[in-house]
């Protein structure tokens, strides 16, 4: 049922831009919602404070998807709806309903035909070697935790990243053909608009309040572009030179930006992403989380601003302190056979697991301290597979990993002492794996059989996997939480019952499928099938016409 909560009231008298829908922040979510919307034939605006893309396209371009793929088939990979749907509910828990899960997993072959009708490229070569990325040569692959002990009892593991056909990564790959198609489909764009404020009248949402310099001099436009490229990838990498930039946009959008009022006759749908750019807000929502060691994981416009703009009028939202931190150990694919222990010494996980539930175990470990304990077999195997199975920047990290945080010795005691950990604890911790492995028994902490090896062959080493701000091996992380939102509509709720009317979201600006955990592809694959649903569901009062 639609509701009149929102706060704010106001009658407009001029609007200086209008569309059925418009939608604010024009990355993955956004171009979703933008072409579903126009599919469902409404007039469609799309607002972004920068050039567009968002996280999307500074991404790795990976779309999780199963229940059958054209992709899937074209490999031989065989998959169904419930094997897929029994491997997400052990991942993602209750973080949408039963219902909207299985709808996710039913729809998610529709949804790649859906991509590679606007063009997206997909490629059925399977990566045979479990990794975090694959290299140029692999498009399909493990990109979760299905090959992990717990889950092959649950469901039978396939490959179900997706990766987009393209070199590098792939994302500009994903978002460069949905905004083509869009664009051919009489999508409006305006970049270099930024949205303050919600228009509220008699408790419907109506439109957009921005600050705009689109119509500045083109040289104007031509260097808040330059600059908003370098605050994007190269920012992600380096937060003083994204805030040195950040600067001088704020400086060009207070002296050449014009306010505005957009009329939205149908609907608004936020898709401006999370909150990891906003250090203040990711202390206040998770005070005990270790993100400033982090390396922020988005564009500079994931600062939490469409979340905010709803919630002032009083929108309701969820899993606000749910944030996911990565920590790849692999490639190479043989270090998934080290074992990970805390200072303590002690066993933390499952080492195949994905990196988002390593990094959830560093973060709960004493000071957010870890290590991987590797013995000289397994160390020479690893090495041997970094050429073949790496991409420039893994290449980049496993290097620093062997190198600068290796801490070598002749006994598990000694490397122990060297590293600062319990030496007889680690030395009872690796008694323990090896017997084990050498006498067949399960692994306590679930690790398959065929990727668990004993570790004997001295010389070891403790390679530092600690949450740490380190450049040449950084842990990503995003938030995950966002506005509350109707599953069946996408329009979000308001923080006293119903909805606000008027008002969707999508993607990581709302809580989705990957609102509790992440596996590779889960976001973006979200933020498609949150992202459509709004944009159909934004322009269904023009139906009702």
């Amino acid at each position: 049922m639609w509701s009149a909560f929102a706060r704010e009231v106001e009658q407009v008298r001029t609007w200086d831009d209008a569309a059925d829908v418009v939608v604010v922040g024009y990355g993955g979510a956004g171009v979703a919602a933008a072409l579903a919307a126009r599919e469902s034939g409404a007039e469609v605006l799309a607002v972004d404070r920068y050039l567009g893309g968002g996280a999307t396209a500074l991404s790795g371009g990976i779309v999780y998807a199963g229940g059958g793929t054209w992709v899937q088939r074209a490999a031989g990979i065989d998959d169904d709806v419930d094997n897929m749907l029994a491997y997400l509910q052990a991942e993602v828990g209750d973080a949408v309903s039963a219902s909207t899960l299985r709808r996710f997993c039913e729809g998610s072959a529709a949804m790649i035909d859906w991509l590679t009708e606007h063009g997206v490229p997909f490629q059925a070569s399977v990566c045979p070697y479990k990794t975090s990325y694959p290299t140029d040569d692999y498009y399909l692959y493990f990109s979760g935790s299905e090959m992990s002990g717990r889950y092959r009892e649950l469901a039978k593991p396939r490959q179900r990243g997706h990766r987009v056909h393209g070199p590098g990564v792939s994302g500009k790959a994903l978002f460069g053909p949905l905004a083509e198609s869009a664009a051919r489909r009489g999508v409006r764009v305006r970049t270099g608009t930024r949205v303050t404020r919600l228009v509220v009248e008699d408790g419907r949402v109506t439109g957009v309040e921005a600050v705009t310099i689109d119509n500045a001099p083109v040289a104007v436009r031509r260097r808040f572009a330059a600059l908003a490229r370098l605050s994007a990838k190269p920012g992600v990498y380096h937060p003083g030179l994204r805030r040195a930039m950040e600067t001088l946009l704020a400086r060009i959008e207070h002296k050449h930006g014009l306010p505005v009022r957009i009329q939205a006759r149908s609907g608004v749908v936020l898709t401006t992403g999370g909150f990891i750019a906003n250090g203040e807000m990711v202390a206040r929502h998770a005070p005990a989380y270790p993100w400033s060691q982090g390396l922020p994981l988005g564009s500079a416009g994931d600062d939490g601003s469409g979340i905010t703009m709803a919630l002032d009028i009083g929108a309701a939202s969820g899993n606000m302190d749910a944030m996911s931190t990565w920590r790849f150990i692999a490639p190479p694919s043989a270090l998934f056979g080290a074992i990970a222990v805390n200072a303590s010494g002690r066993r933390m996980i499952d080492e195949s697991r994905y990196g988002a539930a390593l990094g959830a175990a560093i973060a709960a470990s004493p000071g957010h301290r870890a290590w991987l304990l590797v013995d000289a077999e397994l160390e020479a195997e690893a090495r041997r597979q970094i050429g073949t199975q790496s991409v420039w920047f893994q290449r980049m990290q496993t290097e620093r990993l062997l190198r600068i945080g290796r801490v070598g010795g002749d006994t598990v005691e000694e490397v122990a002492a060297r590293a600062g950990i319990d030496g007889s604890a680690l030395r009872e911790t690796v008694d323990a794996h090896n017997r084990a492995v050498e006498h067949n028994r399960p692994d306590p902490l679930g690790k398959p059989d065929d990727i668990r090896r004993p570790l004997r062959t001295g010389p070891f080493a403790l390679l530092d996997i600690s949450f740490k701000a380190r450049l040449t091996y950084p842990m990503p992380m995003l938030t995950l939480g966002g506005l509350l939102v109707d599953e069946d509509t996408g329009a979000v709720r308001a923080e006293n019952g119903g909805v606000v009317a008027g008002l969707f979201a999508a993607g990581r600006a709302a809580v989705g499928v990957c609102a509790n955990s992440y596996v590779s592809g889960l976001s973006l694959a979200d933020c498609v099938f949150s992202g459509r649903r709004a944009g159909t569901h934004s322009a269904q009062p023009l139906l009702r016409r």
